[in-house]
């Protein structure tokens, strides 16, 4: 089993005018060494040529590649492993078909966190711990949620939602794997150096 980094997980996206791919770049350059691939919109073609291209960079940064949702993509591009929602496909059936791979679930609450746990993922994703405009439909959970996942989960937490350099330290205080951010780090003037701030401040 690959050990997850602690820290900072990075999520591409093209939403703040840079392609996945220079998402990705920022990201890998910064030192950040798990990347999510998050595309909602385009074709399975585009999709999988932009995810062929981060494993390739993920590969030469020597950084953990996952694919958001699509198990399709994250197979057909032979990623690290998959992200899955709750309305994605079932963890059960993830695992026949993506054997020895690394499984995500996003979470938002104690009963999921517990399902998730029982169904053998490998990693959970906890949020919204705070508002976010990147994903408008999200419930947030609160800081008094996310600890209770992380206090009763027995495999790695990251933190997501909302997650910004001035609300890090209340991220860190509670006992989880890491944050993975997407516009605090890719809605700014240089998001390579901002990654490298992010890391600082977790290492801190």
């Amino acid at each position: 089993m690959i050990n997850l980094p602690e820290g900072i997980y990075g999520i591409t996206s093209r939403d703040f005018g840079h392609s996945h791919k220079e998402s990705a770049e920022y990201l890998l350059k910064a030192g950040i060494k798990i990347i999510q691939y998050r595309e909602k919109n385009a074709s399975t073609r585009k999709m999988l040529k932009e995810a062929i291209d981060i494993k390739n960079l993920c590969k030469l940064y020597g950084a953990i590649f996952i694919v958001n949702d699509r198990i399709d993509i994250a197979i057909a591009s032979d990623a690290d492993g998959v992200h899955l929602g709750q309305d994605d496909m079932p963890i059960e059936i993830a695992r026949k078909m993506f054997p020895g791979k690394i499984i995500g679930i996003s979470v938002s609450n104690v009963e999921e966190t517990v399902d998730a746990q029982n169904k053998g993922a490998d990693y959970l994703g906890a949020g919204s711990v705070f508002p976010t405009g990147t994903k408008k439909d999200s419930d947030v959970i609160g800081l008094e949620m996310l600890e209770k996942i992380a206090k009763i989960s027995k495999i790695p937490v990251y933190a997501i939602g909302g997650i910004t350099l001035e609300n890090l330290d209340e991220i860190k205080k509670i006992n989880v794997q890491g944050a993975a951010i997407i516009s605090a780090i890719l809605n700014t003037k240089n998001p390579e150096e901002t990654a490298r701030e992010f890391i600082r401040r977790w290492n801190k």
